[in-house]
């Protein structure tokens, strides 16, 4: 769309009449006597001049109409609250319950929002208010180093480290040492819009590049990525930034925070959308990562906001239920893409669904003649409007966050529940089920696997479990915090729930809560280096006691998923909630 500004601009200026004569017209009717000024012009970069100029005007009208202030917290969302880089890695000493053995050396790495200047804010000029919502700020990692010390014993040598990614946007603001992109996710329609017109006219963007969601590994090199923007290339030892990856320059917009690799191959497959065409691209990067092998504009007829990609042994798999690209932002629910892994758009298989909204993947695999997609499925979502933070949610029961209340709202478990999709290639016919639903308890969401499963069929899966009763409060204040998940859960896609009863066969599922007031963030599944069945191995969760506000890091057994942590591991400092995690081995 910054584009698509900047072409007005061009075009309009191109056909407007010039406002003075011509430089050497006027150089020529001149006294001599001011000859050797406009001879000194010459030399001049005037283009450059006039735009120092207008930026600076621009800059001034911006700090005298707008007034930037903090979002407040309540005493319930403290942890959502930025912290500051803590330096150099910290031992950490203090760890409940004992490390395995054959646990794996590496990073347990989590992305998410720290807002600069103190946290999220809004502005205040002669166009109204407008705001940043809870899923700006700026990136922060946070890593907990696994190492073991050969000399003494193979003792676990335990390190953390925090730092920002340092993004285009974020130098760029560190520099003027104050806030100066104006946010614009919510507000008054007019503050809105004036927000995006003066970013692109300052600095060329509309948002900020957050980099803020999670992180990835290709080849032995690690990313740092939210969608609005290209991945980030980190230095995995110090946390620094190197800066953008474009592999090698051929790819130069938005690119999903969650890229695939192919099983066998090692291909990455990754996507990317724009408000202008070509709304959404593919591409499939090299096993090495130096080249974009395959490219293709899927020729789509409008913008979505499309957050994940799919794939199996042979395809790629492309949600078409995503948020519209309008100033309604409507949910669509209508198609899922099956194209060919080096397909054009012409190529691409579409089946129609039930409208609905899949934030999240669970996996995707063949079956036979079948290409089975499992996901986190919404009937609905709740989606910022301008000047609307307060939403009507009537239908929303607060509901206690108990593993033996089973009678919960309807309405509020329709949000997400694990749905499975098979796609026959051959005969074009759908067939969807529910896996779970409101009678599962909990809400779920953000959900992993044993990752040597991407593409293949696989038995178990895991997700966060939402807190109810934070989902409520959260829910009626968008720009004031998301839910808190105060649990995991475990998935057993072959085996069938003994203690629910429904329409549908339900699968089972485990659950593992964690304390009153706990909650947690950036959970990933660990493998054993040698395990042998798919769930060999542990799920790691940054987590936060909101009674003590202490932050740990748990490792949950996931053969044992609903015993006590094997180990809690202190950090030396809070570490707030945040978005999606992974665990890095060294032996890569």
């Amino acid at each position: 769309m910054a584009a698509y500004i900047y072409a007005c601009q061009v075009n309009y200026c191109c056909l407007k009449k010039p406002l003075v004569p011509k430089f050497k017209d006027l150089r020529a009717s001149v006294s001599s006597t001011f000859k050797p000024f406009l001879s000194s012009l010459d030399h001049l970069d005037v283009p450059k001049v006039i735009k120092e100029i207008s930026f600076k005007l621009l800059d001034n009208f911006v700090d005298l109409t707008f007034e930037f202030v903090d979002q407040p917290l309540l005493s319930s969302q403290s942890n959502f609250a930025p912290v500051e880089e803590i330096g150099e890695a910290v031992r950490v000493t203090t760890i409940q319950g004992e490390i395995p053995n054959d646990f794996p050396e590496g990073v347990y790495i989590r992305n998410g929002a720290n807002p600069l200047f103190g946290g999220l804010k809004s502005t205040k000029s002669i166009f109204g208010k407008s705001s940043h919502i809870w899923i700006e700020g700026e990136g922060m990692l946070r890593a907990l180093y696994f190492t073991k010390e050969k000399e003494k014993g193979n003792k676990w040598n335990i390190l953390y480290k925090n730092k920002y990614v340092e993004t285009d946007t974020f130098n760029m603001e560190k520099d003027r040492k104050k806030p100066s992109i104006i946010p614009n996710m919510e507000g008054d329609a007019l503050a809105v819009f004036m927000a995006f017109l003066l970013n692109v006219l300052r600095f060329g963007v509309f948002h900020k590049y957050l980099s803020n969601t999670s992180v990835f590994e290709h080849s032995k090199k690690y990313y740092s990525i939210a969608e609005n923007h290209m991945p980030q290339e980190i230095n995995i030892q110090t946390l620094e930034t190197l800066g953008n990856w474009t592999v090698n320059g051929a790819w130069n917009r938005s690119f999903t925070a969650h890229p695939k690799k192919v099983p066998g191959t090692g291909e990455l497959v990754i996507m990317g959308t724009y408000p202008l065409k070509p709304y959404f691209e593919l591409g499939v990067i090299s096993a090495d990562g130096k080249q974009m092998i395959h490219k293709v504009d899927l020729k789509l007829n409008r913008c979505i906001l499309c957050h994940e990609i799919g794939v199996t042994k042979r395809y790629n798999v492309i949600l078409d239920f995503p948020l519209t690209m309008d100033l309604t932002r409507l949910i669509i629910g209508e198609e899922i893409g099956i194209m060919p892994r080096y397909g054009d758009a012409n190529s691409i298989k579409w089946f129609e669904v039930e409208p609905c909204y899949v934030f999240h993947l669970i996996n995707c695999f063949e079956d036979n003649d079948e290409v089975v997609v499992r996901a986190c499925r919404a009937r609905r979502w709740i989606i910022p409007r301008p000047n609307e933070s307060e939403l009507s949610l009537n239908a929303l029961n607060e509901t206690s966050f108990n593993k033996d209340n089973i009678e919960s709202s309807k309405d509020l478990f329709s949000f997400f529940n694990v749905c499975e999709w098979r796609l026959n290639m051959k005969t074009g016919e759908v067939k969807m089920k529910n896996l779970t639903t409101n009678n599962h308890r909990f809400i779920m969401e953000f959900p992993m696997i044993n990752e040597h499963f991407i593409g293949l069929k696989n038995k178990f899966g895991y997700q966060q479990l939402v807190n109810s009763e934070t989902f409520f409060k959260s829910a009626k204040n968008l720009s004031g915090g998301f839910a808190k998940f105060g649990g995991l859960a475990k998935l057993h896609f072959e085996e069938i729930s003994k203690d629910i009863k429904e329409e549908e066969d339900l699968i089972k599922v485990e659950y593992h809560i964690f304390p009153k007031n706990t909650f947690c963030s950036g959970a990933t599944f660990v493998p054993k280096l040698d395990g042998v069945d798919e769930d060999d191995g542990w799920i790691l969760t940054f987590t936060h006691n909101e009674n003590t506000n202490q932050s740990q890091v748990y490792i949950v057994d996931a053969e044992n998923f609903e015993s006590e942590p094997i180990a809690r591991i202190l950090l030396p400092n809070r570490v707030p909630y945040g978005f999606h995690g992974a665990f890095m081995p060294f032996n890569l």
